[in-house]
C-alpha cells in the first residue's frame, strides 16, 4: 500500500481523451478533475443528474461518479459506479471508455488493503484494449501499471524499463504533466528499490516545478513526501521532517484520507527515529484517528459483494450468448444443408468451366511458343544466309584483290628477281635493283596484311556481336509479355569473327529457353569484356527449375550450350531455384 501511493499513476480517466456528449458539457467536469477541484466536480454531477438523456450520457455519469468516489477514498461506491459504467460502455461498443473503466477499477482495487478481489483481470483487459487501439496514452498507462507490479516485486530493472516505455509513449503526444509523473515514479523506484538516493532526488527536483505548474496540490504533496523519504534514507532526518511538514500545509481534495494516513505514518516514523517521542506521539494519534474513519473492512465487504454480483451477471451473459450461439448454429446448419446442394452444382459447373478455360489457355500458350520458335528460327536462318552471302562476297573480294593488286605486285617482283638472277655480277646498279625487288615484296606483304584485317569487319549482320544480340532481344521482347534488357561493358573492340558467331549462338539458345520454358516477364543479357576474358550473364525472373532433373532431359539443350562453351575453352555455371528464376554465367577467354 505504501509503495502504491508513490506510483502516482493516479491520473483519472478524465485526463484521457473524453469527447463531449451532445447535450451535457462534460468538458467542465474534465477541467475540474484535471485541476483536482473535486468539490466542484461533485457539484457539477449533482446538477446534471436529472438531465441525462442518452445511454452514453448515463455511462459517463456513472463513470465520473466512480472516479470522484475513488478520489474521495470511498472505494466501495466507486467500484459499483465504475462497474455500471463499464457494462454500459461495453453495450455501446465503446472500446476506449471500456478500457479506461477497467483501468480505474484496477487502480481502485490496488489501493484497498486486505481486499480478497483479484485486480489482475481488469488490468489484463485494459492492456488488451490498449494494444488493440494503439493509443499512446492507453499504452503509457499499461506500461506504468506493469512497472508498478514489478516495483511491488522489488524488480528494479523491469520497473525502470516499463517506466521508460511509458515515457516514450507520452513523448509522442507531448504530455508534459504525465511525463513528469512518470519521472517522479522513476525517482520512487531509485529511492525504494536501490541505495541510489541521489538519483531519486534528481528526479524529484526535476519534476517539482512541472507539478507545481500543471499538477495541482496533490501531486506537489506527493513529491514532497517522496523527497522526505529519500532524505530519511540518507540519514538527513532534519531535511526529511522539513519536507514532511510541507505536506501538512497542503489542502488535499484527492485521496485525502488515505494519503494523509501515509503522510502521518511517515512523519511518526521519522520523529521516532530521531527519538523525538513527543512529536512522534502527536502523529501516532493523528494516524489512529484517521484510520478509524477509513473503515477499510466495511468497504472491502461492499466491494466483494459488488464484484460477486458483477461476475454472476457476466456469467449469465455468457450463458445467454452461448444459448444464442447454439440456436444460431442450428439455423445455420439447416441453411447450409440447403446451400450445400446448390453450392455443389455451382462448384461443378465452375470447375468444368475453369478446366475448359485452362485447356484453351494452354493451347494458346503452345501456339505462342510455336510462333516464337518459328520467329527465332527464321531470324537464325536469315542471319546464317546473310553470313554465308557475306562470306561469299568476302571470298570474291579477296580473290579480286589478290589477282589485281597483290598478284600484279608479286609478278613485278618475280620478273625483277629473274632479271637479277640472269645478270648476276654484270650489272652496275645491282644494289639498286635488289632494293626495288625488296620494296615490291614489302608492298605485297602490306597489301595481304591489310586484307586480313579488313576480313574481320564482315561478321554477324555486318555490324558484329553486340548489335546482333540487341536485335535478338528486341525481336524476342513482347513474346509471352516478356521484356529483355541488354547491358554491355568494355566492348570497345571487335572479337574474332568465329568467336562472335559462337557467342551469339550461345546467347540465342539461352533466350529461346527463356521464352519456351521460364514463363518469365523480365530477362537481362549482360556482356562484359575484360582484358583477357569475356563474361556473359543471362538472367530471368521465371519459374526456375531443378538443375539435377533438367540435366537428365534434352528439352532445354543445356548440353549443347555447354559443348559450345567448351569449344571456346570457357566455363559455364547455372544457378536456378524453382519459383525464383534462373541465372546462367559464362566466362570465355579471349
Amino acid at each position: 500500500m505504501v509503495k502504491k501511493i508513490f506510483l502516482v499513476w493516479l491520473l483519472s480517466c478524465c485526463c484521457s481523451s473524453i469527447t463531449f456528449a451532445q447535450n451535457i458539457d462534460f468538458s467542465k467536469l474534465k477541467n475540474y478533475l484535471n485541476n483536482s477541484e473535486i468539490d466542484s466536480a461533485s457539484i457539477f454531477l449533482k446538477e446534471i443528474k436529472e438531465h441525462r438523456k442518452t445511454v452514453f450520457e448515463e455511462a459517463l455519469f456513472h463513470y465520473y461518479s466512480g472516479v470522484i468516489y475513488k478520489k474521495r477514498d470511498f472505494h466501495d461506491r466507486g467500484f459499483k459506479e465504475l462497474i455500471v459504467a463499464k457494462q454500459l460502455f461495453k453495450k455501446l461498443d465503446s472500446s476506449s471508455y471500456t478500457a479506461n473503466s477497467n483501468y480505474e477499477i484496477y487502480d481502485l482495487l490496488t489501493h484497498q488493503k486486505s481486499l480478497q478481489v483479484d485486480s489482475q483481470p481488469f488490468l489484463d483487459e485494459f492492456i488488451q484494449y490498449a494494444y488493440k487501439l494503439g493509443n499512446p496514452l492507453l499504452l503509457a498507462r499499461s506500461y506504468s501499471a506493469l512497472a508498478g507490479i514489478h516495483s511491488n516485486n522489488d524488480d528494479f530493472e523491469n520497473t525502470i524499463s516499463f517506466y521508460r516505455k511509458s515515457k516514450d509513449q507520452l513523448e509522442k503526444i507531448h504530455d508534459t504533466l504525465r511525463i513528469a509523473l512518470i519521472e517522479m515514479n522513476m525517482g520512487v523506484a531509485y529511492s525504494t528499490l536501490t541505495s541510489k538516493t541521489d538519483s531519486a532526488l534528481y528526479y524529484f527536483n526535476k519534476t517539482l516545478p512541472v507539478l507545481e505548474k500543471f499538477g495541482g496540490e496533490h501531486f506537489v504533496s506527493v513529491n514532497y513526501n517522496n523527497q522526505a523519504r529519500a532524505y530519511e534514507k540518507k540519514g538527513d532526518y532534519e531535511k526529511a521532517i522539513e519536507l514532511y511538514e510541507k505536506t501538512n500545509h497542503i489542502n488535499l481534495q484527492e485521496y485525502d484520507i488515505k494519503t494523509r494516513a501515509i503522510y502521518y505514518k511517515n512523519q511518526f516514523n521519522a520523529y521516532k527515529k530521531i527519538s523525538d517521542y513527543k512529536n512522534a506521539s502527536v502523529y501516532a494519534e493523528k494516524l489512529l484517528d484517521i484510520q478509524d474513519s477509513i473503515d477499510d473492512q466495511s468497504q472491502n465487504n461492499a466491494i466483494v459483494e459488488a464484484e460477486n454480483k458483477y461476475r454472476a451477471s457476466e456469467k449469465e451473459k455468457l450463458l445467454l450468448i452461448e444459448e444464442q450461439k447454439k440456436l444460431r448454429n442450428r439455423n445455420i446448419a439447416f441453411s447450409l444443408v440447403g446451400l450445400l446442394f446448390l453450392g455443389g452444382i455451382i462448384a461443378y459447373l465452375i470447375h468444368k468451366n475453369t478446366k475448359r478455360k485452362h485447356r484453351i489457355s494452354e493451347q494458346q500458350h503452345q501456339i505462342e511458343i510455336q510462333k516464337t520458335e518459328k520467329k527465332l528460327k527464321e531470324q537464325e536462318l536469315t542471319s546464317i544466309d546473310a553470313m554465308i552471302a557475306g562470306q561469299e562476297k568476302e571470298r570474291e573480294r579477296v580473290a579480286s584483290d589478290l589477282h589485281d593488286s597483290v598478284g600484279a605486285t608479286l609478278v613485278a617482283a618475280k620478273l625483277q628477281f629473274n632479271y637479277l638472277k640472269n645478270n648476276k655480277g654484270k650489272l652496275k646498279n645491282e644494289d639498286e635493283l635488289f632494293e626495288k625487288t625488296n620494296s615490291l615484296l614489302e608492298e605485297a606483304y602490306t597489301e595481304i596484311r591489310a586484307m586480313a584485317h579488313l576480313k574481320n569487319s564482315g561478321v554477324i549482320a555486318k555490324n558484329g556481336l553486340l548489335p546482333a544480340v540487341k536485335k535478338l532481344a528486341l525481336n524476342a521482347s513482347g513474346t509471352n509479355n516478356l521484356t529483355i534488357e541488354v547491358q554491355d561493358f568494355g566492348l570497345d573492340e571487335r572479337l574474332e569473327n568465329s568467336m562472335e558467331i559462337l557467342v551469339f549462338r550461345i546467347i540465342q539458345e539461352l533466350v529461346t529457353n527463356i521464352i519456351k520454358h521460364s514463363q518469365a516477364s523480365e530477362a537481362s543479357i549482360s556482356i562484359t569484356q575484360h582484358k583477357d576474358l569475356l563474361s556473359i550473364i543471362v538472367e530471368d525472373n521465371g519459374q526456375g527449375f531443378d538443375i539435377k532433373k533438367i540435366h537428365n532431359e534434352d528439352g532445354m539443350g543445356l548440353a549443347n550450350i555447354e559443348r559450345r562453351v567448351e569449344l571456346l575453352e570457357g566455363s559455364m555455371e547455372v544457378d536456378s531455384t524453382e519459383g525464383k528464376g534462373t541465372t546462367v554465367l559464362i566466362d570465355i577467354p579471349i
